[in-house]
Formats: C-alpha cells, sequence, structure tokens
C-alpha cells in the first residue's frame, strides 16, 4: 500500500495490529488501549513502535512517552468528527512531537492541506488512487492568514 509521507507518494512499512492479535516483528501501530497495558513489552520491540488515536482518546495519555513513539496516527471514523486536528496541533504545539503523524480512516483529500497545517506530514487514503490528487491540495494556497504549525 502507499501513502502520502512528507510530500512524497512512499510504500507504507507499517502495519495495524488489533488489540486481540498477537505482536509480530516490524514496524508496528497498536491503539492507545493496547500501548496502555503492554507498554513495556513494546519497549522492548527492536522494531519501530506508532500509536493510533482515536477522536476521543487524550493525547496527553502518551506526552510523556513520545520520545519512545515513531509514529501517531491519527483516526478518523468518521468525516465530521474534527478533534483529530486538535490531537494534531497538540503533538507539534504543545509536545513538540517530532515523528510521523499520520491521518488515516475517513477523510477526504480536500483535508489533507488544512490536517498539514496542524502538523499532520502522512497521509493513507481509503483508496490508493486519490493520493495524487490528495497530494496536489498541499499546493492549494499560497497565502495563509492565521498561524499554523507550518508557518
Amino acid at each position: 500500500m502507499q501513502i502520502i509521507k512528507d510530500r512524497q507518494i512512499i510504500d507504507d512499512n507499517w502495519y495495524f495490529v488489533a488489540d486481540e492479535a498477537e505482536l509480530k516483528a516490524g514496524n508496528i501501530i497498536v491503539s492507545l488501549a493496547r500501548w496502555l497495558t503492554d507498554k513495556q513489552q513494546l519497549l522492548n520491540s527492536k522494531d519501530k513502535i506508532g500509536i493510533r488515536i482515536g477522536p476521543a482518546d487524550s493525547v496527553s495519555d502518551i506526552a510523556s512517552d513520545l520520545k519512545d513513539i515513531a509514529l501517531v496516527e491519527l483516526d478518523f471514523p468518521a468525516f465530521a468528527d474534527g478533534r483529530i486536528f486538535s490531537h494534531a496541533w497538540l503533538l507539534r504545539g504543545r509536545y513538540n512531537y517530532k515523528g510521523e503523524i499520520r491521518a488515516t480512516g475517513h477523510f477526504m483529500a480536500d483535508q489533507v492541506f488544512y490536517l498539514s497545517r496542524v502538523g499532520v506530514n502522512a497521509f493513507s487514503l481509503e483508496k490508493t488512487e486519490d493520493l495524487p490528487a490528495a497530494l496536489s491540495t498541499l499546493n492549494d494556497f499560497t497565502v495563509n492568514y492565521q498561524k499554523s504549525i507550518d508557518s
């Protein structure tokens, strides 16, 4: 599968491990609940660890762990839930997270530009054929009226 990362279309080398599934080798993404339950086991892994955050999750729950987390995946379960934008801003603006912040789930290509303004630097769209159009939206506007994470 391919994603957009840092304004390029690349192959994705991460995979999500469901809460009830066995942990395996490789760069894995786990839910916040799994991270909180199995943190020590995950930290002992030689591979990179990512955490999936949903709208109802609190970014502050992982603030002290961000140095150990290579990827924070922000999951849009529904198009109309904008709390993910706030999560991204908090990660970059309040907690100074420097790793990858990836949007996944039900968001539209038209939101990619705005997500990048709050600190998201990677995008996993439901349809890979939408990647070129989504990538082009990063150049939709050349003037910004409001200050943001990326300016």
